[in-house]
């Protein structure tokens, strides 16, 4: 169980969305375990800072919904396929993190009792406020709904005061900085300024959302040792979203 908050903390409960792929490492499909171990490590470390943490986690890196639905596959299946490669990668980084002695559960919005808990709400909070991590999987259970989606719908359910986007980058650019090296990075935006410039941070309909539930979105690099916890204390390298809110300021 997580102890007490340290001071210096900007949020007491977040919400962590990171995609499949940031799982894969240096493999082209799947998990690796390695990196999967990582990830892991740096939710310890938030949690034994007394940050109550859940978890979103994309299944791009085992089956994209959206991917097979382009090759002529059903929609509606496509994407429940998805939400089961977001279930195998909840089962594994819950795996990594109870070997690492933090105590985690994995909630489905679609039931499969025999391998997790379905998503109750109220449980979901007593499980964060006795100190657990809680997964998220399956999306929002239904279909045509992205990961990012379910990530803003769960940490508006959950109260969360901040939503983390762990990514390859270490913030939001005007531009893929590996492919456009002019690219500019953002220190702070509104998430009015994120869907007038379409940047491609998270879909659409998450970030209006985080807008109307009025929760911050911070970007940072997931592969960075250490700079989960940096952010929520103010500082690291990222990339903040929020209505009149500055980098560092809660």
């Amino acid at each position: 169980m997580a102890g007490p908050a340290k001071p210096g903390l900007l949020y007491k409960r977040v919400l962590l969305k990171i995609s499949g792929e940031a799982l894969m490492g240096s493999r082209e499909f799947g998990l690796e375990p390695q990196t999967v171990n990582r990830v892991a490590e740096e939710v310890k470390q938030v949690a034994e800072m007394g940050v109550e943490c859940c978890l979103v986690i994309g299944g791009g890196n085992i089956f994209r919904g959206i991917a097979g639905a382009s090759q002529g596959m059903q929609r509606a299946s496509a994407d429940y396929m998805g939400m089961l490669a977001t279930v195998m990668n909840a089962l594994a980084m819950q795996n990594a993190l109870e070997q690492a002695g933090v105590q985690t559960r994995v909630q489905s919005a679609i039931s499969m009792q025999s391998i997790c808990e379905p998503y109750i709400r109220r449980r979901a909070i007593r499980h964060l406020e006795k100190g657990r991590v809680v997964i998220f999987a399956a999306g929002t259970g239904n279909p045509y709904f992205t990961t990012d989606t379910a990530a803003a719908l769960r940490a508006s359910e959950m109260g969360c005061e901040a939503l983390l986007k762990g990514t390859k980058v270490d913030g939001v650019y005007s531009a893929d900085p590996k492919l456009d090296p002019k690219a500019e990075r953002y220190e702070t935006l509104t998430h009015h300024e994120v869907l007038s410039r379409d940047l491609k941070v998270m879909d659409a309909s998450a970030i209006s959302l985080a807008r109307e539930s009025r929760i911050p979105i911070i970007v940072f690099s997931i592969h960075t040792h250490g700079m989960m916890a940096e952010v929520l204390q103010g500082g690291g390298r990222c990339t903040v979203i929020g209505e009149q809110l500055k980098k560092g300021a809660a």
